[in-house]
């Protein structure tokens, strides 16, 4: 190893690593990839899939005073893997590959994605509470913005698959792992330059605004689009929980894989409290070209998606609804049927803050009873705390596994 890492962080990674390959070839890990493939190919699996995502909480989970590698990039390595066999023990329908994913690396040509610098301004709370703090002041400010060209690095690009390979080549295989440099949400950038309340004020007072800046946004995503497939890396992401699926417009040959094989993620959280109509015309509408460019569609997050349901449903290649917690789940249910597939998603809330499961069971009883003959994912994401509960997550797990079991 180039950075000069012990031999005993070096040992440590690896055996973990062993640990995560024998769960990666492991029979169990194939069910809950056939369960994941055949729900999202709107077949019937032996049962919904199950999985829970910790977002900030990991922290409780893994401490960072817990980790044993000294070296930067061992450790690095170290809290991944442990991160993985966590999971594992939750007893959801987690997955791990067997191969290790190194992103490629992409230069901007400006230091800052869209020529203005955006910044957080975190409070002091032990949550890490924050807010956007958006640069675009001033009606001037919105001509600062500048569109990014993004170039493929492939010198830092093989310095990261080297380093994983001397690390973990022979018991993870290196997997290069190529896709557009920028998301599809397009609203997160829009608040992180403008600010929640500025925005709203915008699309009713300066409408024109919004459109030139949303116009911004849109080209800049399609040029980073264009340079990932100028690459010829593109690699296919139908692997892991909630996307995990059959190839996309079938089995591409090496070097050959285009957008169109891969899936996009996109939400509208940002326009949570925005009427219909206005969502369609200043996200929705930028939105589409970048969907019609990719194979299969998963649309929304935490937002309540109610009002908005015929929305969603005109993306042509839209696979997955992601009904919130906040959405209403009957209207979701009588408008998708079985053409596509739902991800219902739990109130993270109320899962941690229980005082016992039996209204958590309730709740799942009740949903997956309505859920029948659609094809369906029962989800809990944005996890902030285990509330002092470490095996919270654990119990969830059990629970909605035997409630998904009940009504396969």
């Amino acid at each position: 190893m180039r950075n000069g890492p012990s031999p005993q962080d070096l040992a440590l990674v690896r055996e973990l690593a062993a640990q995560v390959a024998e769960l990666a070839h492991s029979e169990e890990y194939e069910r809950r990839r056939r369960r994941w493939r055949d729900v999202n190919g709107l077949r019937r699996p032996d049962r919904a899939p199950v999985w829970c995502r910790p977002a900030r909480v990991w922290p409780e989970i893994i401490p960072p005073d817990s980790l044993v590698c000294g070296d930067a990039y061992c450790r690095q390595v170290e809290y991944t893997l442990r991160q993985h066999l966590w999971k594992d023990t939750v007893g959801d329908d987690s997955l791990v590959e067997p191969w290790w994913d190194v992103p490629a690396a992409f230069d901007c040509d400006t230091e800052h994605v869209w020529g203005l610098p955006t910044a957080q301004l975190v409070a002091t709370t032990s949550l890490g509470g924050w807010r956007y703090d958006p640069p675009l002041k001033t009606e001037d400010d919105f001509e600062r913005v500048t569109i990014p060209t993004f170039t493929y690095n492939a010198a830092r690009t093989q310095e990261a698959l080297e380093r994983a390979h001397d690390l973990l080549g022979d018991l993870l295989p290196v997997r290069l792992a190529c896709d557009s440099p920028l998301g599809a949400g397009l609203g997160t950038s829009l608040d992180q330059l403008r600010g929640m309340e500025a925005m709203l004020l915008d699309l009713a007072l300066r409408p024109a605004l919004i459109h030139r800046l949303m116009a911004k946004l849109l080209e800049g995503t399609l040029r980073a689009m264009r340079a990932a497939e100028a690459t010829g890396l593109l690699t296919p992401n139908n692997y892991g929980p909630m996307t995990c699926s059959d190839p996309i417009n079938g089995e591409p040959p090496p070097g050959e894989v285009g957008l169109h094989n891969l899936w996009v993620s996109a939400n509208s959280q940002e326009f949570q409290e925005v009427s219909p109509v206005m969502w369609e015309e200043f996200l929705l509408n930028y939105q589409m070209p970048i969907f019609q460019q990719y194979g299969l569609v998963q649309y929304g997050c935490c937002e309540d998606l109610t009002r908005k349901i015929a929305g969603v449903l005109s993306i042509l290649n839209l696979r997955v609804f992601v009904c919130s917690a906040w959405t209403d789940l009957d209207r979701v249910i009588e408008a998708c049927g079985d053409r596509y597939t739902i991800m219902w998603r739990q109130k993270a809330s109320d899962v941690t803050f229980a005082d016992d499961l039996a209204p958590i069971r309730r709740h799942l009883e009740d949903g997956m009873r309505r859920l029948q003959g659609c094809h369906y994912q029962v989800v809990l994401r944005e996890i902030e705390t285990l509330a002092g509960n470490p095996r919270r997550l654990h119990d969830w797990a059990r629970v909605a596994t035997e409630v998904a079991e009940e009504w396969a």
